[in-house]
């Protein structure tokens, strides 16, 4: 990556936007195999009328084969005991899913979450090697517990 002449290594690129502590959250979806996710902490909200959020999928992710324009996914915001929740989406984890899915929406959830948000696409846009999932908020809650955060490298919670 060039900028002002200066070549901008990735590995450098990733570890200095590291320092930008963040909240970890988990984007699900439906397969024909059943619901999937990625751990996902590149997200924000980005209207409030109407209610937007974003998410930034790299272009090679799995979930833009199974959502796309007016497809309907979740995002889980995870809660400070659910990092074993982020690595196994994250394709850290062992082989079992250590969070239960809720099926109670049209998207599906993780139990135990800090808070989860249903939302259906309704813009893509490319951006380098990813692409922006920009979703229209359908449904959403929240419950009383402390985040699951990430900063360089590694988890923090209470």
């Amino acid at each position: 990556m060039e900028q002002g002449g200066q070549t901008i290594a990735p590995e450098h690129f990733r570890r200095v936007m590291g320092q930008f502590a963040t909240g970890v959250g988990v984007v699900t979806y439906h397969t024909l195999g059943g619901p999937k996710g990625m751990t996902a902490n590149a997200f924000l909200s980005v209207s409030l009328d109407p209610p937007l959020v974003l998410v930034s999928v790299r272009k090679r992710a799995r979930v833009l084969g199974h959502v796309a324009m007016g497809d309907v996914f979740g995002i889980n915001i995870l809660a400070h005991d659910q990092a074993e929740v982020s690595d196994y989406f994250g394709g850290r984890g062992g082989a079992v899913c250590p969070a239960a899915f809720r099926n109670d929406q049209a998207a599906p959830l993780l139990a135990g979450c800090l808070a989860w948000i249903v939302a259906r696409v309704v813009d893509l846009h490319p951006a380098g090697d990813h692409r922006l999932m920009i979703g229209r908020v359908q449904a959403l809650e929240a419950r009383k517990a402390s985040p699951l955060l990430y900063h360089g490298g590694r988890y923090f919670g209470e």
